[in-house]
C-alpha cells in the first residue's frame, strides 16, 4: 500500500468512515464475507466497478437476500420498489466516483437511487473503489467525474447526450442528462457505517 492510500484511509477514519486496502478480487470476496452476515438484506448501486470485481456475481451466489436491480425481467415499477427497499437494507454496496485525499466521497447521480441510501437508511454501506479514483481535492473529484466518468457512463447507458458525442461535459440540459445530483459525503454521524474498500487496480470509470 503506497503512502497516498494510507493517508486517505487515515483521513476517512478521522471522518468516521472505515478504510481498507486489498490487492485482488479474491481478497475482496474474503473481506465481504467477513463484513456480511448470512441472510442479510443487501441492496446495490449501479456500478461498473462492482461488475468488474465480481461483487454482483458473489452476491447472487451467496446466502443473502439480494435486491438485484439487474434482473432482466424487472419493470420500471419493480425497480422503484427495489430502490425503496434499499433504504431498509442491512447493507448497501456501491462504487463511488471519487475519493479525496482528505477522506471524502464524491458522486454524481442521475435519479438519486444510488446516492440516497449512501446518505441514509442502510445500517452499513460498503464502497468498493479502484485506486484510479483517488484524487487530491474535491475540485479534482468534480472535474474527474464530470469530464471522464459521466461521459463514459452515459455512453454505457446508451444515452443520446452531448457528452457521448463530444467525450466531455458541456453542462447540457438534455432530457437524458445523468449529471443531476452532486453529492459530497464529508463525514458520518455513525462511526464506520460507511466502509471504503480500496482495491489495487483501475476499476470503473
Amino acid at each position: 500500500m503506497d503512502e497516498r492510500i494510507k493517508e486517505a484511509i487515515n483521513n476517512l477514519q478521522r471522518n468516521n468512515m472505515a478504510g481498507f486496502y486489498i490487492e485482488s478480487r479474491q481478497e475482496l470476496r474474503s473481506l465481504l464475507s467477513s463484513l456480511l452476515d448470512e441472510g442479510e438484506k443487501i441492496g446495490c448501486g449501479d456500478s461498473t466497478t462492482l461488475e468488474e470485481t465480481g461483487v454482483f456475481e458473489y452476491l447472487r451466489n451467496g446466502r443473502y437476500i439480494f435486491y438485484d436491480k439487474h434482473q432482466q425481467s424487472l419493470t420500471s415499477e419493480d425497480k422503484r420498489k427495489l430502490y425503496l427497499n434499499n433504504f431498509d437494507a442491512d447493507t448497501f454496496i456501491t462504487g463511488t466516483n471519487a475519493v479525496t485525499m482528505d477522506g471524502k466521497l464524491f458522486n454524481i447521480d442521475g435519479n438519486g437511487s444510488r446516492v440516497a441510501p449512501m446518505i441514509y437508511g442502510p445500517r452499513q454501506v460498503i464502497v468498493v473503489v479502484g485506486i484510479n479514483k483517488l484524487v487530491d481535492t474535491v475540485e479534482d473529484a468534480i472535474q474527474r467525474t464530470r469530464q471522464i466518468a459521466a461521459p463514459l457512463d452515459a455512453k454505457r447507458l446508451n444515452k443520446n447526450t452531448p457528452c457521448v458525442k463530444l467525450g466531455r461535459c458541456i453542462d447540457c440540459k438534455h432530457e437524458q442528462r445523468i449529471c443531476n445530483d452532486f453529492v459530497l459525503i464529508a463525514r458520518q454521524f455513525s462511526k464506520d457505517r460507511i466502509k471504503v474498500i480500496f482495491i489495487n487496480g483501475d476499476y470503473g470509470y
